[in-house]
């Protein structure tokens, strides 16, 4: 077993609370070179491992990693880390510290961090820690002199640690069983925190807590869990490390969940009613709606819903390779537009963007792709020539993804291929970049660079 099994980060990374689609006033950079420091603002230090993707609000960058390269000297070992830095220059603010759990690598990965992508409201930062836990933090730590939750500084570790202001323990309070690692990134929609609670198979591939919810509202001031969902139950063929996605379809809001059986659910945003679902999982030509369990594929992907229509493509752990995958457009009530498949598509742990009338996808084996929304009608692809976690960042007219050599490749975004610029950070990159104000971040495996046009 090798530790890229529970690199399944920015799989729900990649599919974050992330915008990937994104109008910025200031032009983003179009060239940069990390090694001659062509381009570069700032570049911060992370951990050993990062695959908890970058988000920018509040004047800071929020990015998720491990204990590889400690900044508290008090704080040693593997822990799961959140690390909050200054956007101006790339100070370090605070960071959340979480100890790993008990059981070991079966629910909580060794050296993997925290590997959800934060989700900031207001004064206040959303994340699912290596532990299970969903936690709500104050986005300026102890820094601004206040204690506005439970936790005191002394009692942790000092004024560098977070400011938590509630903690939900998914496993300890909900049965939940993560399977190898927590990595949901939250979604903050209408004062409600949603996430998946990654509820997962044991060792021998059985679901030990069926009735655990996989699925989970929560009030988002309070803590308090406003509905759960056990959805889908004893049918979840590895693990759960997605994200929810919201829309309104057909004029209806709704909170989509893509499932560990392959299935979309599409629930009802207050009260978690099933409105409809779909078998994404049935990937072969003629497979029916909820075939057995082999020759099936799971959904890591998040879903992106735009005018009136769904995009999710199908995936596994990486571990498993790339292997045949299908990307989907579905109606506003499940039924499939178009799909790409078989030999066409692989595996994918990445969402889409969509930008203009186009829709920009990766897939694990490392292609980039562009099609038309409505017809699923392909206008090029490209070749990284390594795997890609991360999903594509469309912004300034450009595309922007990153992939496991740790090369970054812009490409025109439109509907003619053309490869602008190409560029190796020097290590992996398993996240999706982000982008505020002209300056584009982007999380290698082991540092932050904040990059700007000069």
């Amino acid at each position: 077993m090798t530790t890229s099994l529970a690199r399944l980060s920015s799989v729900a990374a990649c599919m974050t609370a992330l915008m990937t689609t994104l109008a910025p006033s200031v032009p983003l950079p179009l060239r940069w070179d990390p090694e001659k420091r062509e381009n570069i603002r700032w570049v911060a230090d992370l951990g050993s491992e990062s695959y908890g993707g970058p988000v920018v609000a509040s004047g800071k960058v929020f990015v998720g990693t491990n204990n590889g390269k400690p900044r508290d000297p008090a704080v040693q070992g593997d822990r799961g880390i959140l690390m909050a830095f200054k956007a101006e220059d790339g100070a370090f603010l605070w960071q959340a510290v979480h100890d790993k759990l008990a059981a070991g690598g079966e629910v909580d990965w060794p050296l993997q961090g925290i590997c959800s992508t934060p989700a900031v409201e207001g004064d206040r930062i959303y994340y699912v820690s290596n532990r299970g836990e969903l936690v709500s933090a104050d986005v300026e730590g102890f820094l601004d002199g206040e204690n506005d939750g439970p936790f005191t500084a002394e009692a942790r570790h000092g004024r560098a640690d977070a400011d938590l202001l509630w903690v939900v323990d998914m496993p300890k309070t909900l049965g939940v069983h993560p399977h190898r690692m927590s990595a949901s990134s939250p979604l903050v929609v209408g004062g409600i925190v949603y996430t998946l609670t990654s509820n997962g198979v044991d060792e021998k591939g059985k679901v030990p807590a069926p009735a655990a919810p996989s699925f989970l509202a929560v009030d988002r001031k309070s803590g308090e869990v406003i509905w759960q969902s056990a959805l889908p139950a004893d049918r979840i063929l590895d693990g759960q490390w997605s994200n929810a996605s919201h829309g309104v379809l057909a004029g209806r809001p709704l909170v989509l969940f893509p499932g560990g059986d392959g299935w979309l659910y599409a629930l009802d945003p207050a009260t978690g009613a099933l409105r409809w679902k779909f078998d994404a999982g049935a990937i072969a030509e003629g497979q029916p709606a909820g075939a057995p369990e082999k020759g099936r594929e799971s959904l890591v992907a998040q879903a992106v819903v735009v005018d009136d229509r769904v995009f999710i493509g199908v995936g596994q752990d990486p571990e498993k390779g790339p292997g045949k995958g299908r990307l989907w457009a579905l109606g506003p009530t499940g039924t499939p537009l178009w799909s790409l498949g078989g030999d066409a598509f692989s595996r994918t742990l990445s969402k889409v963007a969509v930008a203009d009338g186009l829709v920009y996808a990766a897939d694990l084996r490392g292609f980039v792709y562009c099609l038309e929304a409505a017809t699923g009608k392909l206008l090029w692809s490209h070749d990284l020539f390594a795997q890609v976690w991360g999903a594509p960042l469309v912004a300034d007219g450009r595309v922007y993804i990153g992939d496991e050599d740790g090369d970054m490749a812009v490409l025109r975004a439109g509907r003619s291929k053309e490869l602008l610029h190409e560029v190796n950070m020097g290590n992996a990159i398993y996240t999706t970049p982000a982008a505020s104000d002209g300056v584009l971040y982007v999380a290698t495996r082991g540092r932050l660079f904040a990059i700007q046009q000069k």
